[in-house]
């Protein structure tokens, strides 16, 4: 575990560095790992460029279906005919 905080921490730092977010918001199956929320938040803040982490790092709202629910959004819903 300590490995993938490691690697989770230099990983996000990259993004951090590149694109200054204001947010990241995990997704998938290991975004419900309390610890990336706490330890792996440590692990970033010693990669990233300046002095403190000003990036929030958070859960999806709807959980392991967010990538589900984005995906259906994709598709507008047919037009209704006029009876």
């Amino acid at each position: 575990m300590q490995r993938y905080l490691d690697r989770f921490g230099r990983a996000l730092s990259v993004v951090i560095n590149i694109l200054d977010p204001d947010a990241i918001v995990l997704g998938g199956g290991m975004s419900n790992i309390a610890r990336l929320y706490m330890e792996g938040r440590v692990c970033v803040e010693r990669h990233v460029f300046n002095d403190e982490l000003r990036t929030r790092i958070l859960p999806n709202l709807h959980g392991d279906s967010s990538g589900v629910r984005g995906a259906a959004q994709l598709w507008a819903p047919a037009p209704r005919e006029k009876q």
